[in-house]
């Protein structure tokens, strides 16, 4: 990868962990469901008359955003209602990154590379330390759900490899038209009718500002520029930059939310920047070694 594309794809690592502030503001204000459901509404409009959709089969439209909005989002979403802590949440969904690369061996028989394996499994060691220091102020259902959300991200990353070098910014603004109908429909049999009414009486411009990041920032730019990366290099090359969202996540975490870093989220950030480092420059070394 050369330098644009790996300083594109931190980018979008940054914005991800950032934009787990936002889902914690909210959710204060607004039921997870109905949220996500907003998140993909303004994220498609007024997007959707401005971008030509893509060259897609409408199934693998729809299953990506049925795996991204729904599957990822919402039970994420759901997940950092019922306790699960910011950082904690940012950190966890990365399991997606073990989920994307065995996907991709399945579908696609991509086989990873030393560095993308040796990277994988210090990053992973990196997550493990942090886990063990934080895993202990999580609930059980929460995690459960923030796993099952790494998954359905592993999916939508499948789809949207499947999905080739098409325009990756259509394929989000389209398939951003997916989840809100079923996001609805879940939030009106669990939340009840007066979940909107209540969200639009009560809701701040701190809220605003949350759904707005999440919809342009981290939905448009952040999965827009991702696709695009998955599009042309091997998922076990561009899902490790995921695992520096915790990083984020955490730093973010303790700066806007007060969450407290301790030593081992210290050892295990470090970790995690190892991992990226053999993942990323692991091939350049071992070809100039072999010249």
């Amino acid at each position: 990868m050369p330098i644009r594309h790996i300083l594109l794809a931190i980018a979008v690592a940054v914005v991800w962990g950032l934009s787990f502030i936002a889902i914690r503001w909210g959710v204060d204000e607004v039921a997870p469901l109905l949220l996500t459901a907003l998140r993909y509404v303004f994220a498609a409009l007024p997007a959707v008359f401005l971008v030509k959709r893509p060259a897609v089969p409408l199934r693998l439209l729809v299953g990506y955003g049925l795996a991204i909005g729904v599957g990822q989002f919402g039970l994420l979403f759901i997940a950092v209602k019922l306790g699960m802590p910011a950082g904690l949440g940012s950190l966890v969904i990365q399991l997606q990154v073990f989920f994307t690369i065995f996907l991709a061996f399945v579908f696609f028989g991509e086989r990873p590379g030393w560095a993308q394996l040796g990277g994988a499994g210090v990053a992973l060691a990196g997550i493990g330390v942090i886990a063990l220091d934080r895993l202990e102020g999580a609930a059980l259902l929460p995690l459960l759900m923030t796993i099952a959300a790494a998954v359905c991200w592993g999916l939508g990353n499948t789809a949207g490899k499947k999905a080739g070098r098409v325009d990756m910014l259509g394929l989000v603004v389209w398939s951003a038209l997916v989840p809100p109908i079923p996001l609805l429909l879940a939030s009106l049999l669990l939340d009840g009718p007066g979940a909107i009414p209540l969200a639009l009486e009560h809701i701040s411009w701190r809220g605003i500002g949350a759904i707005a990041f999440m919809s342009y920032v981290a939905t448009l730019f952040g999965f827009g520029a991702w696709a695009w990366l998955l599009s042309r290099y091997p998922a076990s090359q561009v899902t490790p930059f995921a695992l520096f969202v915790p990083v984020a996540g955490i730093a973010s975490g303790a700066l806007l939310l007060g969450e407290a870093i301790t030593l081992p989220e210290i050892i295990g950030s470090a970790l995690v920047f190892a991992g990226l480092l053999i993942n990323v420059f692991g091939p350049r070394l071992s070809k100039r070694a072999a010249a």
